[in-house]
This record gives C-alpha cells, structure tokens and sequence, in this order.
C-alpha cells in the first residue's frame, strides 16, 4: 500500500466501522483515531479536551450553549474567539485530521474525516452498514441492553452522526456517492469487510499506476508528434515558396 495512503470510514452504529477501523490499521501497521483524535486536536489547537468529547459529533445550533462553554477556551485571537465553540471544535478536529494526512499513512473513523480529505488523492473514504437487526444485536451484547433500548440507542446515535455530518460537510451521511466504497459489514462479517478494503486499495492504486504510465506515453507520444511538426517545418522554411504562403496565411 502507498505510504501516503489514509482511510476514513463512515459508519452505522452497531455496524462495527470502530472495530474494522482498529484491525485494518493492525493489519497494516499504522495507527487508528477515533476517540483518539479527540486528544490530539485538543493539543493541538490549545482548547480544552472536554470540550471535544461534549461535542463529538454533536452539532448544536444553540447559541447560549457555545457561549456557556465558550469560557473555556484559550489561546486564540479575538476573531476566532467570536466564533460559537462548536465551530471552534469542528475547524479544529478539521485541521488536525488535514495535518494527520501530510504526515502519516493512518485510519481514522468519523468526524467527517472524508469531507476533510475530499481533495487529497491518496484519501479512500469507505462507509460501513449493517442491517438493524444485526447492529441490535451487536449493540444489545456490548452494552448489556434490551432489544428495544439498543435500537433506541442505535437511532439516537445515527440521527446525531447524520445531524453533525449534514451540518458541517456538503455531503449527506451515509449516501453512496458521499463515499468511495460502501459494504455490508452484517454481510461480509469484520474480517470479511477488512478483507474487501484491503481489496479496493490495491485495484485503486493499480489502476492509478496504469493512468500514470497511460498519461506519460501520452506526453510522450505529443512531444515527439510536436517534434516531427517542427522538423517538418524546419525542412519546408527552406522551400521559398512555402515560406510566402505561410507569411500569406498568418499575415506576418
């Protein structure tokens, strides 16, 4: 796999997309951020990491909430500080996960990662379902929980990562052409799905690797067809005659 490569992945709940996110990236020895970029845009940006984890694909068009917690940011110039906290939070994660691409191969699971990454050529954003009765069960084992409160958490969920994703990027969660590949992680199983990912990136970069050579036989073949013009030109300048009827025509 190119070394500049970086994966995001969308995800149902109870699809399994964190559990993918984190055995793909062991497979191929490079780190996983979900939770984990939380952290790091925290350090980065200088603003307090409680205020990414109240936020965390949560949007809000609460102004007295993101004036509340506003207080608790620090460090920043007194344009940016007017801005509401939950933009603050957003633009910050946006910045790290932009940086996280120039410096290193990695997955990274949510937060409108692909939206961020939509101009990076080395980017495959992938999106991950399931059928609601395979991520109820799924949910109802992690969480200890009744059928009917772990589809009620799976809805809740959903409808919060839907409201964030659709708010912030120009895309719409969970909509095929918002991602480069979509699979059925109740269909395939998680190694199943790791195992299709794998799949796409190598056919893709293949494929990138036969442009590349078809865009430089391309050049190649113009250079030498602008090569032969031009030494065809040169031989008939010394045909008088021609010269005349080319001065004529471009009216030198």
């Amino acid at each position: 796999m190119d070394e500049r490569t970086v994966i995001t992945i969308g995800r149902e709940f109870g699809s399994g997309g964190h559990e993918i996110g984190m055995k793909l990236a062991e497979r191929l020895g490079i780190k996983c951020y979900d939770k984990e970029l939380l952290e790091l845009a925290a350090k980065e940006s200088g603003l307090c990491e409680d205020l990414f984890a109240s936020q965390d694909e949560k949007p809000t068009n609460s102004f007295l909430y993101s004036l509340v917690m506003d207080t608790y940011s620090l460090g920043y110039t007194s344009s940016y500080m007017d801005m509401p906290i939950n933009h603050k939070v957003f633009l910050a994660q946006f910045d790290t996960i932009k940086k996280l691409a120039q410096r290193e191969s990695c997955v990274i699971v949510g937060r409108c990662a692909d939206y961020a990454l939509e101009d990076n050529p080395f980017a495959v954003s992938v999106w991950i379902k399931a059928d609601l009765d395979v991520r109820i069960q799924r949910i109802k084992k992690l969480y200890d929980l009744s059928d009917n409160k772990a589809a009620d958490m799976i809805q809740k969920t959903d409808k919060r990562r839907a409201s964030y994703y659709n708010y912030y990027s120009s895309k719409k969660w969970g909509e095929a052409k918002s991602y480069d590949l979509c699979l059925d992680s109740g269909q395939l199983g998680i190694d199943g799905s790791i195992d299709l990912i794998l799949k796409y990136i190598e056919l893709k970069e293949k494929n990138n690797e036969l442009q590349e050579e078809s865009d430089k036989y391309k050049k190649l073949s113009f250079l030498l067809l602008q090569d032969k013009r031009f030494a065809e030109l040169q031989k008939a300048s010394q045909d008088e005659e021609f010269c005349k009827k080319m001065y004529k025509e471009y009216k030198l």
